[in-house]
């Protein structure tokens, strides 16, 4: 989420993730019995299913738990009735803010998220208010020792908007989110294993954020993360995550 570079954001989530593991999987299920319950528990038929299966294995969940949860949200046993809800905000900066929640209480929820933001210096603003400066993609991101040249020429032949490679060697690769699973299965053809691929919002531009506007940014962004409700967060700020 946040860095100073996209290969520092790479190793900042990882090491979030490597942190909360248990955090990790009780959003995973959550995504797991409502990409099911809103798509059906086949996942050759629901991609946002595959997508969460997929996630799930990352994480090294077992397989029992994920078939648990996909019955569970498919309609097979008792489970959470969870909402989707977006909250959208603003940061130190201008910085803009978007937070996915699933939730079983929306009066909970926007507490927390309001508290989270205003404890240092931001607030929560209204629908629409900071969505349009994202965009909605598929995203991979290649560390820089794979080959821009073979990322570009699968991506591009895999229907593929976009490729960018960043001063460190790190590329980027962008497409439609229909075309997110025909993309990621071109690149497994082709032996490439992305650090990060998934379904996202991508700020259009970045806010540079330094000294206390940096820190205080990232106790917003840690704290919104370490919601129970929040799924994900995603925000335009830069800064350096050291």
């Amino acid at each position: 989420m946040a860095g100073h570079s996209k290969w520092a954001n790479i190793k900042h989530k990882k090491a979030r993730a490597d942190a909360s593991r248990g955090k990790i999987w009780t959003r995973l299920i959550k995504e797991l019995q409502v990409a099911a319950k809103t798509g059906g528990g086949d996942a050759s038929a629901n991609p946002r299913l595959r997508l969460a299966i997929d996630k799930a294995k990352a994480s090294n969940m077992p397989n029992d738990n994920i078939n648990r949860a996909v019955a569970r949200g498919a309609g097979a046993g008792e489970g959470e009735d969870y909402e989707e809800i977006r909250y959208e905000g603003y940061g130190l900066g201008g910085a803009a803010i978007i937070i996915d929640c699933m939730t079983d209480n929306r009066t909970r929820t926007v507490a927390d998220v309001r508290h989270a933001l205003s404890k240092h210096g931001g607030n929560l603003g209204t629908d629409g208010s900071v969505a349009f400066m994202f965009a909605h993609v598929g995203q991979f991101l290649f560390s820089p020792d794979v080959s821009e040249d073979t990322i570009m020429e699968v991506a591009l032949e895999a229907g593929a908007q976009d490729v960018i490679t960043d001063d460190e060697g790190v590329t980027e690769v962008l497409c439609d989110p229909i075309d997110f699973e025909t993309v990621k299965a071109a690149f497994e053809a082709a032996q490439l294993i992305p650090e990060e691929a998934d379904i996202t919002m991508r700020a259009e531009n970045s806010v540079d954020l330094d000294g206390e506007h940096a820190i205080n940014m990232q106790k917003i962004l840690d704290k919104l993360e370490d919601l129970d409700d929040v799924q994900e967060v995603y925000t335009n700020a830069v800064m350096d995550v050291e």
